[in-house]
């Protein structure tokens, strides 16, 4: 969904304060009897970001429980009594963020350049996020893929950057608001796509490599390095997604092929997963007459505090 987000001013310490807002609302033409809702809409605190504060208000107000997936994502079930004709799901964070704009990665000498093996520990827990999840019958994505191999032996790094680089040459960004995530190959073949279609491309064509990589959804900030530059997110009304592939040593490496950069410097994760199915920020369901629902709004502010 595009847009451009507000620029955020850093702290001396390079720490930047953002608040985030989330509003979900269903509308419905008559009442309606309320599923169960899974949300997943707290961030992850790792190393860059650190959460001060969190508030998930529902109304109608629900029943709520608060577990971890097997991933370790934060989610949310709510479960109504009462019918209702408007759902809003309402999530507000505080937080510092920091990164850097331009990292370095510490990979291991043993996968410094491609192709490397995996060790058996890392095969084994990287597991099936080794394997594509689309079919690809003429391997036509997997030989997309081996064209940003340059040679026998090259950079592990410089390949994937230029993988993630090239995914706005061969494909265009446009926002899409329908449910659901073009399959790859629909994405290559049609030359467009939204945030999280180019996120499930790059993803793929990394496993086609040999790769461990896994799709993030998350929120979008401009930190200053990428300043109006960055689309995807934020004034557009919708949340982000983007890839992490694993490289032994340096570990999970953040790729946003929507925005062409490589590193967290703009990226906050909420959730993170083997399929984009699974990272769906808002999901549930509902029993009434088949033309009850109207419609579904959703808006993502991200400024900096």
């Amino acid at each position: 969904m595009a847009g451009r987000t507000p620029t955020a001013g850093k702290d001396a310490g390079g720490m930047t304060t953002l608040q985030i807002d989330h509003r979900t609302t269903y509308v419905y033409r008559q009442s309606v009897s309320l599923g169960p809702h899974r949300m997943m809409l707290r961030p992850r605190e790792s190393r860059d970001v650190k959460l001060i504060a969190t508030k998930l208000a529902i109304d109608p107000l629900p029943s709520l429980t608060w577990a971890n997936d097997v991933f370790g994502n934060t989610v949310a079930t709510a479960t109504f009594v009462d019918p209702v004709s408007t759902l809003i799901i309402d999530s507000q964070v505080t937080l510092d963020h920091s990164g850097e704009a331009w990292p370095v990665f510490d990979i291991a000498a043993s996968a410094i350049s491609f192709p490397f093996t995996y060790n058996d520990d890392e095969r084994l827990d990287l597991g099936a996020l080794l394997m594509p999840q689309y079919h690809d019958p003429d391997r036509r994505l997997a030989t997309w893929a081996r064209g940003f191999v340059r040679g026998e032996v090259t950079d592990t790094l410089s390949m994937l950057k230029d993988l993630n680089a090239a995914m706005s040459a061969w494909v265009s960004y446009q926002s899409r608001d329908e449910e659901g995530t073009q399959g790859p190959l629909d994405t290559l073949a049609r030359g467009w796509g939204s945030c999280r279609d180019i996120a499930v491309l790059l993803i793929e064509a990394a496993r086609w490599l040999g790769f461990g990589a896994r799709i993030v959804s998350g929120y979008l900030c401009d930190t200053g390095a990428t300043a109006g530059a960055i689309v995807g997110s934020a004034q557009a009304g919708s949340t982000h997604a983007w890839a992490e592939i694993y490289l032994p040593g340096a570990g999970w490496v953040a790729f946003d092929p929507t925005n062409r950069t490589v590193g967290g410097a703009s990226l906050i994760p909420v959730a993170m997963a083997r399929h984009v199915n699974q990272v769906v920020p808002v999901s549930g369901s509902f029993i009434g007459a088949s033309d009850a629902f109207v419609s579904l709004r959703v808006t993502v502010s991200v400024r900096s505090v």
